[in-house]
């Protein structure tokens, strides 16, 4: 990795429980423990969603069960593949690409393990959502410390870029434009899933709270993108 990614501009990234310092092996090895505790604990529930492990054990990409037009929870029964809940899934699902793909043309070499670390936890968010009530909270992840986390990025990336005081266009630069794009999706994510809470059909509030301060940090991301690319971000208005 080179020096510049080691700035303590990357500020406490995979803590849980107490962890500190993911620039370390040791605490590299803690995250993904985390992801193998949600994934082995509760496999069963898992081998029910369709996108997942079942793929790799039979070898195939479809199952053909989602034919009739439902698709599985994270626990008993089938919905809609229209079903606000799934909807939620797919809208976070395609905020995770969109992060990959801002991911793939980051040029600072402090955006992308910050926005890995985000997508990971979508990952984990997703499984929330996914899982019917009273299966949520063994997918539990999402919670104060990871919305403080995101709160401790935006405000330490903040210190490095002129915040604009007007809107702003996307397309300054390759990464920048396809942060704003995420941000976009994020949002759109958000809103998606403060409806389920409005429903209480998700009762972890953390889960909105994090998609909103998620949407910040990629805004503040932009801007350092476009700086990086040796950009000026353009404003709305002329």
């Amino acid at each position: 990795m080179p020096e510049e990614a080691r700035q303590p501009i990357l500020i406490d990234v995979g803590v849980r429980n107490g962890r500190h310092g993911a620039r370390t092996d040791a605490a590299a090895q803690c995250v993904e423990h985390d992801l193998d505790v949600v994934l082995g604990e509760h496999l069963l529930d898992y081998t029910q969603w369709t996108f997942y492990q079942r793929y790799n054990d039979r070898m195939s990409f479809y199952t053909s069960k989602g034919d009739d037009g439902t698709t599985s929870l994270l626990g008993e029964g089938r919905v809609t593949k229209y079903h606000a809940r799934i909807e939620a899934v797919g809208t976070l699902d395609e905020a995770s690409a969109a992060l990959g793909l801002a991911r793939a043309q980051c040029l600072d070499p402090r955006s992308g393990p910050i926005v890995l670390e985000a997508q990971r936890d979508l990952y984990k968010l997703m499984a929330e959502v996914a899982a019917t009530p009273e299966n949520a909270g063994k997918f539990h992840f999402i919670d104060a410390a990871r919305v403080k986390w995101l709160e401790e990025q935006t405000d330490a990336l903040s210190a490095l870029v002129e915040m604009p005081k007007e809107f702003i266009l996307p397309g300054d630069s390759v990464a920048g434009a396809a942060l704003s794009l995420a941000r976009a999706i994020v949002r759109r994510a958000e809103r998606r899933v403060v409806e389920l809470h409005d429903e209480q059909e998700v009762v972890n509030p953390d889960l909105q709270r994090y998609l909103n301060r998620l949407s910040s940090l990629c805004f503040v991301l932009e801007l350092l993108e476009n700086n990086a690319a040796g950009h000026r971000t353009s404003l709305a208005k002329e």
